[in-house]
């Protein structure tokens, strides 16, 4: 009985105050944030260095659509789900840690992609990057579900929007970092060099969460009449799910954002470099950042302001998010549409803020309308879904459209069987390397650049790669923007249930 009773108390503290110590929590907060940021650093990490990848590996927009969606998500969505349910009733903290290590020794390997010989077979640099991105997504299924059910019992239902708010920042400041790192050290030393520098560190880090991070009793921060049944097998756990209409339409709405965000993301730095002739560097620093750190700000203060709004409205959190990615779109059809740098970077940044709050969102329907033993699967078949049709296609469509147009601009101005995206991308990498600041490349500059190119490149072929490279990409960019209206109209689907099936209160 005396234990019964202090078990209820210990349920009732936490259901409060959350576990450990105020300062022991925000320690923890701060650790899988960045633990979140290392997996998006190694996940962003390939679009950052795509011009000078394609390249070299002489990769259409298609295959380096297929490279950065499909190929990294379909084992990652796949092994997502066995992941989490194996959080469900195991140590999260140890999955993470060990999840931490495979993904970033993944992400190393990747620096040696290159042509292999075996038994006289040649297995080209394209198909070795597609498998170690294949192993990087495996190791990073083990991040978020976890995370997400350890935050869970760290941080009581008021506080809960604030801290997967806080998390989800990891999403941006990851991205941003890669750019912010990974450009200058492509520029510098190349984009083999830069998966190293980003991949090796995070084995070193993966060892620290292990050492450091606590396991807190699953359904700490529950109401102390909640059930305490450890865990749910997956047919009852997915009929509880089922049972949640806005659980479904935030994962839709979810779904068809991550579409577009991918998209945009894994193509926005060839973007940059087509269009205003810039080096990976340059739009790293110049553009990405600036545009992620908004991105950061803007997730962040989409959790806080949910929370304050809480108390008012229980769907606040899903009307914020239903009004950030309405507001976005013609922020980003003016980046992608203007000829002036400066409006590009105001739109992209203005567009990432209002925009990336759904990611604070999603992680706080998906945990607060399910009960404690089913939040590591609810949270994976979120990803799951999300992933396998937002992150896998969204960066294949992308490329998709953009080879679409390049195609149909080859065949409009007659260079079809004389030009294709290899070369243009060739073409393209020798005129941001000959332009070295200048603005405009004088007629010897660029006779003196076609002549260090392999075979015979004419001045309109020069010319026209520089266009069409640019005008495709800006027409898939487009295209995609305008999805984030979709990704709105599910969320406000959401909102008008997300009170009658909330659990955490």
């Amino acid at each position: 009985m005396a234990k019964t009773a202090a078990a209820g108390a210990q349920g009732t503290a936490g259901h409060v105050q959350g576990y450990g110590t105020p300062a022991y929590r925000t320690y923890v907060l701060n650790a899988l944030l960045f633990i979140y940021i290392l997996n998006f650093v190694d996940r962003g990490l390939l679009s950052v260095a795509a011009a000078p990848i394609k390249a070299e590996l002489e990769i259409g927009d298609t295959g380096f659509g297929l490279l950065t969606g499909f190929g990294f998500a379909l084992l990652y969505t796949i092994v997502g789900i066995p992941l989490a349910r194996l959080a469900e009733r195991r140590s999260r903290v140890k999955i993470m840690a060990a999840s931490v290590v495979l993904w970033s020794l993944m992400t190393a390997l990747c620096g040696l992609a290159t042509d292999i010989t075996i038994f006289g077979a040649v297995i080209g640099g394209f198909w070795i990057l597609l498998l170690c991105r294949v192993g990087v997504g495996i190791g990073e299924a083990g991040c978020t579900p976890p995370a997400n059910s350890l935050l869970a019992d760290y941080y009581p239902p008021k506080e809960r929007s604030s801290a997967l708010g806080y998390y989800a920042m990891g999403v941006t400041l990851g991205t941003m970092l890669a750019s912010l790192i990974g450009g200058p050290v492509t520029d510098w030393f190349g984009w083999r060099v830069a998966f190293f520098v980003l991949g090796l560190p995070g084995v070193l880090v993966g060892f620290v969460l292990l050492a450091t991070v606590k396991e807190p009793p699953r359904g700490y921060t529950d109401p102390p009449d909640a059930s305490r049944t450890e865990r749910a097998a997956l047919g009852p756990a997915l009929r509880e799910m089922l049972s949640k209409r806005s659980y479904w339409t935030m994962t839709a709405g979810a779904t068809i954002a991550a579409f577009c965000g991918y998209g945009i993301a894994s193509f926005q730095t060839l973007y940059l470099v087509r269009t205003f002739g810039v080096t990976t560097g340059q739009a790293a620093i110049w553009f990405n950042t600036p545009a992620n750190l908004a991105g950061a700000i803007g997730t962040v203060c989409l959790g806080v302001l949910a929370t304050r709004l809480q108390s008012r409205n229980k769907a606040a959190i899903a009307w914020l998010a239903a009004g950030g990615l309405a507001l976005s779109v013609p922020f980003y059809l003016m980046a992608f549409l203007t000829g002036s740098m400066v409006l590009c970077v105001i739109g992209l940044s203005a567009g990432h803020f209002v925009k990336y709050g759904y990611l604070a969102a999603q992680y706080t329907i998906g945990q607060g309308v399910v009960s404690m033993r089913v939040r590591a699967t609810a949270t994976a078949v979120l990803l799951f879904v999300v992933n396998l049709f937002g992150y896998g296609l969204g960066p294949l469509f992308a490329g998709l459209v953009s080879d679409f147009w390049f195609g149909r601009s080859l065949r409009a101005e007659g260079f079809a069987g004389s030009v294709d995206r290899a070369l243009c991308d060739a073409v393209q990498q020798a005129a941001t390397a000959a332009r070295q600041g200048a603005e405009v490349l004088s007629d010897d500059r660029i006779a003196q650049m076609l002549s260090t190119l392999p075979g015979q490149v004419s001045e309109a072929q020069y010319r026209f790669c520089l266009e069409a490279n640019a005008s495709s990409t800006e027409a898939s960019m487009v295209t995609i923007a305008c999805f984030y209206v979709i990704a709105s109209a599910f969320f406000v689907w959401c909102a008008t249930r997300l009170k009658k099936d909330l659990v955490a209160q």
